[in-house]
């Protein structure tokens, strides 16, 4: 029987005769029933535990592009309140789990990649599963620069500083809310990946992480196949803990040029351009606060070790995902120039001050 306001696939439904029906029978959703499983999650017509049961079993079957695509779309429609700055940033996706060993470089970097004239936007919430590590907003806030802006204003500051931060609880409402069901499941589901894909600064540019070269390659896939997506360009790296910064060693990269189909795979060593930093160089005793004084002082050219290496890999690589460069070896130079001139320094002085005049999503 269809129902009037979704449409004929409930989540019991979908569980117990297509994803949850054991190992060798499971079934992959279409795009069409992922949309509608994820629709009927944000609107709060299943119970906790279907839903609970419903984001396990598609964890342990394994998403496809097309469900992913499905859940975006279905998240984008009903949840995210998209406004887009002037410029066109990059966007930013690094998983909303955070970091728990090593400096979180991404705002660092962000602001470097500012400074040089590449917008950037980041988003994330409060902490979440898997390691309920330390995020963009913790490190935000550390250094004394506002988080808790409406999507309006979030646009502004990307306008006016080159560098927006979005908080999903004013962005994304609908999947803010499932955060006390997404800690009692405990562990990484399809929600981690399509959370950072939502856009809401309708980037065409995107910046992502991945673990596994076949995650980057499904993540890129999806966004082929949403509806509602405007990236015409996807940069994809192995980061440090799966998360947006570099690793060490030799990086992996996924990349989708414009008007392209095919997915271009390569590799990049930060050593071959003299920017040589191991694990050890970005480990931290305290994550939150470390990675705020490591950003003073990369930024204010106190500190200029390895851990100021991997700050400018890290922009550089932004630079290059916005286009405005035609390598990472050029955006890295750009980087290194922009760190050694303080307008970066500068860029965070101006956050800092900055009294974010309170607008609403309509102005």
């Amino acid at each position: 029987m269809t129902d009037e306001t979704f449409g004929e696939w409930p989540l019991k439904r979908l569980l117990t005769e297509r994803i949850g029906s054991g190992p060798r029978s499971a079934e992959d959703l279409t795009y069409d029933q992922a949309k509608e499983g994820f629709v009927r999650l944000l609107d709060g017509d299943p119970d906790p535990p279907t839903v609970s049961a419903f984001l396990l079993a598609n964890r342990w079957k394994e998403s496809t592009p097309a469900e992913l695509a499905g859940f975006i779309d279905a998240i984008r429609d009903r949840s995210v309140d998209t406004v887009a700055p002037n410029v066109d940033p990059v966007d930013v996706g690094a998983n909303y789990d955070g970091k728990a060993k090593t400096a979180l470089l991404s705002v660092a970097a962000g602001l470097v990649t500012a400074a040089a004239g590449t917008p950037v936007v980041v988003h994330s919430g409060p902490r979440l599963p898997g390691k309920l590590g330390v995020t963009h907003r913790d490190v935000l806030q550390e250094l004394g620069i506002r988080t808790d802006l409406s999507p309006a204003e979030s646009a502004r500051t990307t306008d006016e500083f080159g560098f927006g931060f979005y908080y999903q609880p004013r962005f994304n409402p609908g999947v803010d809310a499932l955060r006390s069901l997404r800690k009692s499941v405990a562990v990484r589901t399809s929600i981690n990946t399509v959370e950072t894909l939502v856009n809401p600064a309708a980037a065409t540019a995107h910046l992502g992480s991945f673990y596994h070269l076949t995650y980057a390659e499904l993540t890129i896939e999806a966004v082929q196949r949403s509806e509602t997506l405007s990236y015409d360009r996807i940069l994809m790296f192995r980061g440090a803990e799966g998360n947006g910064d570099v690793r060490h060693g030799r990086v992996p990269l996924a990349e989708l040029h414009p008007d392209a189909d095919e997915i271009a795979t390569s590799k990049f060593d930060p050593a071959n351009l003299g920017f040589d930093f191991d694990r050890s160089d970005i480990e931290v005793d305290n994550v939150r606060s470390d990675s705020a004084r490591a950003t003073e002082a990369v930024l204010a050219g106190e500190r200029t070790d390895s851990l100021a290496d991997a700050v400018a890999v890290n922009a550089g690589i932004r630079i290059y995902a916005g286009g405005d460069v035609d390598s990472i070896a050029e955006g890295v130079e750009v980087a290194a120039a922009t760190i050694d001139s303080g307008e970066a320094e500068d860029t965070l002085a101006a956050l800092r001050g900055a009294d974010y005049p309170r607008v609403n999503a309509q102005d």
